[in-house]
């Protein structure tokens, strides 16, 4: 098939991925029709759970394997939708809809890229494509649950909105649950140990804290207060005040780094980290396929948002049809142009390095 066909095809999948709910964890359905697509150009598939992939007629162990990955899982639509989130509508150039920017636009295009090269011999690279699902919610059975059954990977090429430009490096994230104690009293007695009082000067210490080290790719380390809780009743002072933390890790510290600072650091009772997993990624900028992406005219950044980047072990890059800034909006849309454009520059980038 040309360009014109498979885009045309990877359209029709979009739509029908578009009018199919797929929240995190609840996938099933779209699987099936990304399913319908293997099978119908005839790709022998596996599905683990929510999962698809399938790896190129000619994989040879032999080889580096290139993996290409989006998801198929979305967030639940916003109150601010003017549109049915479930109904593919095309207008003024553009196709709204729940997941088609992200990341619908970009699977659809990877899995097109993916049948172009499927049958091809003599590549330098096998490529292996995923399907993945709860990349959302970052559950446990997406991506990173695939990594123990899929062929070892070398290098990935990540699809998310990126403009199309190359996203080499990714920060990482840490969620940290905080306690800031005091004494519980009545509110009608004196109180010199008020936790919700303590709590001003902890929160302004977050505010002020600066991790040292910068990355000359993704800049410094986010730390953001985004949650806070306490208090049952308004005549009691409580013991307790619970903060919730959001760190955006750049590739100058580990995660672990990252928890041992704040635990010595900050000025809270307790400080805990919900999990060490979803670490910042990178490319170096002298690999083949960051090069061969400039030599497109793609233009290279540090992308501050978290994917299924996080759970790779490998160099990956992060690129994709669609804008970042439209993710989670209320009447989410991509422009079709972007799609074809996506699968055209994917197909151009492969074939400078395979």
């Amino acid at each position: 098939m040309n360009h014109t066909e498979l885009t045309y095809r990877a359209i029709i999948l979009l739509k029908k991925l578009i009018e199919t709910p797929s929240f995190s964890s609840e996938e099933g359905d779209t699987a099936i029709h990304i399913e319908n697509w293997f099978q119908e150009h005839e790709i022998p598939f596996k599905r683990t759970k929510n999962n698809i992939w399938a790896t190129n007629l000619h994989f040879d162990e032999c080889k580096p394997t290139l993996l290409l990955n989006s998801h198929h899982d979305t967030v639940k639509p916003n109150n601010g939708y003017t549109k049915n989130p479930f109904e593919a509508i095309e207008e003024d150039g553009k196709l709204y809809g729940l997941g088609s920017n992200d990341a619908g636009g970009c699977l659809v295009s990877l899995i097109a890229t993916f049948t172009y090269f499927y049958k091809q011999p003599n590549l330098h690279y096998n490529l292996l494509i995923v399907a993945s699902a709860e990349e959302e919610s970052s559950c446990e059975n997406g991506l990173n649950s695939m990594l123990s059954i899929i062929p070892k990977i070398d290098v990935a090429i990540v699809g998310e909105p990126t403009l199309m430009q190359l996203a080499i490096a990714e920060k990482g994230l840490l969620v940290f649950d905080a306690t800031v104690t005091g004494t519980p009293s009545h509110a009608a007695h004196p109180n010199t140990d008020n936790a919700i009082y303590n709590t001003i000067e902890v929160l302004q210490w977050f505010q002020e804290f600066t991790f040292k080290k910068s990355s000359s790719v993704l800049g410094d380390v986010k730390m953001t207060v985004t949650q806070i809780n306490a208090g049952k009743q308004h005549n009691a002072v409580p013991a307790n005040v619970n903060l919730v933390i959001d760190v955006r890790v750049n590739d100058a510290y580990t995660n672990k780094e990252v928890v041992e600072i704040l635990q010595k650091e900050a000025p809270c009772s307790e400080i805990i980290p919900r999990s060490l997993r979803l670490n910042s990624s990178s490319i170096p900028k002298e690999h083949a396929l960051v090069q061969a992406g400039i030599t497109l005219g793609r233009k290279t950044y540090g992308s501050p948002t978290l994917s299924d980047q996080a759970v790779l072990s490998c160099p990956s890059l992060k690129l994709g049809p669609g804008d970042s800034t439209r993710s989670h909006t209320a009447d989410e849309f991509i422009y079709l142009k972007e799609i074809e454009e996506g699968i055209e520059i994917y197909i151009e980038l492969l074939e400078k390095i395979l």
